[in-house]
């Protein structure tokens, strides 16, 4: 667990999973199995199972982590946590029986507040009426471009108390995006040495479809080669909209 995370639309990270595989254009340049392929090579414990080097890489192999079930019980300050940074809950890897033990955890922490990930939708839909889904949990997927918007929705069937979009990396304009019952919405550009450009016009997209249905809207950073290297600010000023759980966490913690 890292607490304090550097990502700026939650406080500390959480990952009872780790490794992963690419699925769609958003993973060509994943930061994670960049990351994990650097902390096998100083020795973490956690990345030393090598994943298929067509889709995964060194130390991304998908593993869980048993062990760290127990970290989100240790903590007694409320706060927003991303689950599986590094990794997919809804991995094909990932038995429903781990993954039900994790939302377990989230059920029986109810003083933080979870949001979680996927590119893998279509299971996420499959299992959700076979999961008990906690209050204090947020469900969403990552959608880069237009031809990734059946995951919105696969998303809209699943009973999450807060269901939101990461457009992160964000790679072409999300026309026809449908907002409804969509809680809120990320955008972010792409990061690191091969960082593909974020289009302003994609973005201002975006943020008027949340204006238009009322939906709170996060612009995350425009990216290059470091996270923040272009700033975060979109025409003139900074878009930090969050759901009103996320708000009140924030007063519960100072």
């Amino acid at each position: 667990m890292a607490d304090g995370s550097s990502i700026e639309w939650t406080e500390a990270t959480w990952n009872p999973t780790t490794g992963c595989d690419r699925v769609s254009a958003g993973c060509d340049n994943c930061y994670a199995l960049a990351l994990a392929k650097r902390l096998k090579a100083m020795g973490v414990a956690k990345y030393q199972t090598d994943g298929n080097p067509s889709t995964s890489g060194p130390g991304f192999g998908v593993t869980v982590h048993e062990d760290a079930l127990a970290l989100p019980y240790r903590w007694r300050q409320p706060r927003l946590v991303f689950v599986n940074s590094m990794s997919d809950l809804f991995h094909a890897k990932v038995s429903i029986g781990f993954i039900r033990d994790v939302l377990a955890v989230i059920a029986g922490t109810p003083q933080h507040t979870y949001q979680m990930l996927t590119k893998r939708s279509l299971r996420l839909r499959r299992l959700a009426d076979r999961l008990n889904w906690p209050a204090n949990l947020w469900m969403g997927v990552s959608v880069e471009d237009e031809s990734q918007l059946h995951r919105v929705d696969h998303l809209r069937e699943v009973p999450a108390a807060v269901r939101f979009i990461s457009a992160e990396p964000l790679l072409g304009p999300l026309g026809g995006l449908s907002l409804s019952g969509v809680g809120w919405v990320i955008t972010g550009g792409e990061s690191g040495p091969r960082a593909r450009a974020c289009d302003a016009a994609w973005v201002r997209g975006i943020r008027d479809a949340c204006a238009d249905a009322d939906v709170p809207f996060f612009h995350k950073q425009w990216g290059g080669i470091r996270p923040k290297s272009l700033g975060r600010e979109l025409d003139g000023r900074t878009h930090d909209g969050m759901p009103v759980q996320a708000a009140q966490a924030v007063v519960n913690i100072s």
